[in-house]
């Protein structure tokens, strides 16, 4: 028996490849099967059964494609309802992958229907648990995606996943392995850690939410607290993963059509597309094509696509480093953003030499900034936590997460624009530009950069300690 955790740092998302003796399954796949196929082949296995977790809400799964390819049954745990055949799987449920076997343990409260797979060996002995959402190493699913598919609130679906834990989970062996469906930096928690294997005895010791002395209502006030509303392309991934989606394939080549800058700059004007510029901060600010948005693909660009993009249906139209259009629109598609429209030719260099229009952003050193800034104002787009962690003394916080909503917080006057390191801060500054906003500077390497300076900040607080 052999289990492989196949990690996408972009989405933080585990998907597992499991075979025994000729047969394979796959836990929570990604969009793109031809990693499952390859391996599958290489291996010489059938791949028998595709297991969800649940409605996933950050990424759009592969189920039905990689069913369609390898005639495999998709698994669901109880409670599930889908518009494509699937079987949905009553609790204790065993399904054999060659000599091994997976059993369904139900475990409600990230979402009503989630379901973690115990997978044990030929002689019965409990091997991994493969938890979905419902635990992560250093944490447990946010309670609060399926309020209204469940009809219940927040903190009903956290006592639900509270007796869940401690019925079903806690009660493994300790030495069970714990394969999550995501780590560090994935919307579907708040303090997930950076490892992506931890063990049953581990995560009792460490995980804060499987204290042993731990009541119910602490439970609850603890895993709801501090909560950031959930991206806005969540409720549309479900969607397509209850009820379907085109193939990557048809995606792929939509696509996949290379415009020249003529053409380029005509589907701007006749589709209402959105230009996305997918370049490095260091090469957008220089120069870039007036009103398109830079989220750099070398970076978690799926999810901040998918938290700034309010619509999967907006058209899109792609400018990157030439080379990578394929992988930036299998990017997208994960997120279900299908509708890309065509890519700039030879990159942003085609558009150069034609000699149209382009536009800049002002960016300057962190040593830079220290001489300049005085008492101008300054924003810090970081994550609300990384702010109360530990900020510039005359910054004020407007999260990137939540630009959209902010474009009238941003001051009048001349201000400072930074984040971590660079990559979000220019996110925020290209959007601001598209917006007519232009009075501000971006600050190159962020608070990263700035605290090596001498400008005043406030005292640390460890993150993991501040509410």
């Amino acid at each position: 028996m052999k289990v492989e955790q196949i990690y996408t740092g972009c989405l933080a998302q585990g998907a597992y490849y499991i075979h025994s003796q000729g047969e394979a399954a796959i836990v929570d796949p990604l969009r793109e099967i031809k990693p499952y196929l390859e391996r599958a082949e290489r291996d010489g296995v059938k791949i028998k059964y595709i297991f969800e977790t649940h409605f996933h809400a950050d990424f759009v799964s592969g189920h039905l494609d990689l069913a369609k390819a390898t005639g495999a049954t998709i698994i669901y745990g109880p409670l599930a309802k889908t518009a494509f055949d699937a079987h949905i799987a009553h609790d204790g449920e065993v399904f054999k992958v060659g000599e091994a076997s997976m059993e369904v343990l139900h475990t409600p409260g990230h979402t009503m229907e989630s379901t973690c797979y115990l997978l044990r060996a030929a002689d019965g002995t409990a091997e991994a648990v493969f938890t979905g959402d419902t635990l992560f190493i250093g944490d447990v699913g946010r309670p609060d995606l399926a309020q209204k598919a469940a009809s219940m609130t927040q903190e009903e679906l956290a006592a639900t996943l509270f007796h869940s834990l401690r019925s079903k989970i806690m009660t493994l062996d300790e030495d069970v392995l714990v394969y999550p469906a995501h780590g560090a930096g994935s919307a579907c928690g708040k303090n997930m850690s950076k490892e992506t294997v931890s063990t049953i005895g581990e995560q009792k010791r460490l995980n804060y939410a499987l204290r042993a002395d731990m009541t119910e209502a602490e439970f609850v006030k603890e895993v709801t607290d501090g909560l950031l509303p959930p991206p806005a392309y969540f409720p549309m991934n479900v969607a397509m993963n209850k009820q379907g989606y085109e193939s990557i394939e048809l995606v792929l080549k939509r696509g996949l059509n290379a415009l020249s800058a003529d053409a380029f700059e005509a589907a701007a004007n006749e589709t209402g597309a959105l230009m996305l510029d997918t370049r490095k901060a260091a090469d957008f600010h220089k120069a870039f094509i007036p009103n398109s948005i830079n989220i750099g693909v070398d970076g978690q660009f799926a999810p901040w696509v998918g938290a700034l993009i309010p619509d999967v249906k907006q058209p899109l139209l792609i400018v990157t480093d030439a080379g990578r259009e394929e992988e930036v629109i299998t990017r997208l598609a994960r997120v279900g953003y299908d509708n890309v429209v065509g890519y700039l030719s030879g990159g942003f260099k085609t558009w150069q030499e034609t000699g149209k229009e382009t536009d800049s952003i002002r960016r300057i050193t962190a040593m830079q900034f220290a001489d300049e800034v005085n008492d101008q104002a300054v924003v810090d787009v970081r994550k609300p936590g990384e702010y109360e962690a530990e900020h510039l003394l005359n910054a004020s916080s407007l999260p990137l997460d939540f630009i959209n909503d902010n474009m009238a917080s941003f001051p009048q006057s001349h201000f400072f624009l930074h984040c971590a390191g660079g990559y979000r801060s220019m996110i925020a500054a290209s959007i601001l530009k598209s917006r007519g906003i232009e009075n501000f500077t971006e600050v190159e390497g962020g608070f990263a950069a700035i605290s090596k300076t001498n400008l005043p900040r406030t005292n640390f607080i460890c993150p993991s300690t501040s509410a």
